[in-house]
């Protein structure tokens, strides 16, 4: 029997890598003669450099401004001549307390910086993957490293952050345009969130970064205003484009300025990992997550990988920390089986504290309950 494991990250735990690895020893456990294909996979957010790392690429370390201006270690991956570029590597959440104060403050002019990195590099391809970020700043703190003049009424230079964005009235692309020359850009992102309204960047993804009701407001009302000196400088409107919001609006910055398109993050990373190649003639694939929900449904990795084998009729089986859908929802979306390892460990720190055994563990018990009911 052929098996393709192919799971995403089990965030807080494992990489995509470290779990492909540990389901793969559970595959061999229950079936010893079994032909392994390991293919970590990712969405376009946060572990998709760990999964292009895994595929071939090279890295590129270097020292960024992080989100509220401390200098922080980040770097990104070249493969085949493409820069990718992980957002949350220079301005994580995971560089921050969140709080009312960070949620204001923080920004992406570390991400500019990797940018401008590869550019200079001699990149002439660049995916931004976004995802996970501290900030709401619209993008604006990854233009302004790379040249962006944003100005207040008075011609002054804007500070960083979102909360600065409320004093925006221009912007000048002059110097970005000039250094992108005729690189291109896309954008890898697993969301549909506009910039603004109430499904948008501040009002969706800004609590959990801190913000109050009333720093929502003000974060959104500064994405307005951010939107429209974009517009006026000559780019697209990107306010209402689905996935602008990506990010906190990183996305919206690289739309606008850099002429990027924003696609499934899962599609543009899931073929660098030799799936779309393994699935052909094998018996089953293990797919999983940290957590398998209703979010999982809608372009995330589980699902992905679902729709894939099921066009090569290959039956799907699913292993996540937790699983929060019923049989008949995994049924609809093509999975046969599933199992959550805290229905297996006396608390979720345990299973998260020793999730590589336990996902081995269960691994194998899945494999073996799906061969004995087929």
């Amino acid at each position: 029997m052929r098996v393709v494991v192919a799971p995403d990250k089990f965030k807080g735990s494992l990489t995509a890598v470290e779990a492909a690895e540990a389901i793969g020893a559970g595959v061999r456990d229950a079936v010893p003669g079994a032909e392994v294909t390991l293919c970590p996979v990712a969405d376009g957010g946060e572990g998709t450099l760990d999964v292009l790392l895994a595929a071939g690429g090279k890295r590129v370390d270097l020292r960024v401004r992080g989100p509220l201006d401390e200098q922080v270690d980040a770097w990104y991956v070249v493969l085949d001549g493409t820069a990718y570029v992980e957002s949350a590597r220079a301005c994580g959440i995971e560089y921050v307390d969140p709080s009312s104060t960070t949620a204001l403050a923080a920004h992406t002019y570390g991400v500019g910086e990797l940018v401008g990195h590869a550019l200079d590099g001699g990149a002439r391809r660049i995916v931004l993957t976004v995802g996970g970020t501290a900030s709401t700043d619209g993008g604006s703190g990854m233009l302004q490293a790379l040249g962006a003049r944003v100005l207040d009424a008075r011609g002054e230079p804007v500070g960083l952050g979102g909360g600065a964005l409320g004093a925006v009235a221009s912007v000048d692309l002059t110097a970005v345009r000039r250094r992108l020359g005729d690189a291109s850009v896309r954008v890898a992102t697993d969301v549909t969130n506009p910039l603004l309204g109430p499904d948008g960047a501040a009002a969706v993804f800004g609590p959990q970064k801190g913000a109050t009701p009333a720093d929502v407001t003000r974060l959104d009302d500064g994405l307005r205003l951010w939107a429209s000196a974009l517009t006026r400088a000559g780019t697209i409107a990107v306010a209402d484009l689905p996935g602008a919001g990506a990010g906190g609006g990183v996305a919206a910055g690289a739309m606008a300025a850099l002429d990027a398109r924003a696609e499934s993050g899962f599609e543009l990373v899931v073929e660098l990992t030799g799936v779309g190649d393994a699935l052909p003639g094998a018996g089953l694939v293990i797919t999983g997550e940290g957590s398998l929900d209703a979010q999982s449904l809608s372009g995330k990795a589980p699902a992905g990988i679902a729709v894939r084998a099921r066009e090569h009729g290959v039956p799907v089986l699913a292993i996540a920390g937790r699983v929060a859908l019923d049989r008949a929802r995994l049924a609809e979306a093509g999975i046969a089986g599933s199992r959550a390892l805290v229905d297996h460990a006396p608390s979720v720190e345990h299973a998260r504290r020793e999730a590589y055994p336990l996902l081995r563990a269960q691994s194998a018990e899945l494999v073996r309950e799906w061969l004995a009911g087929s």
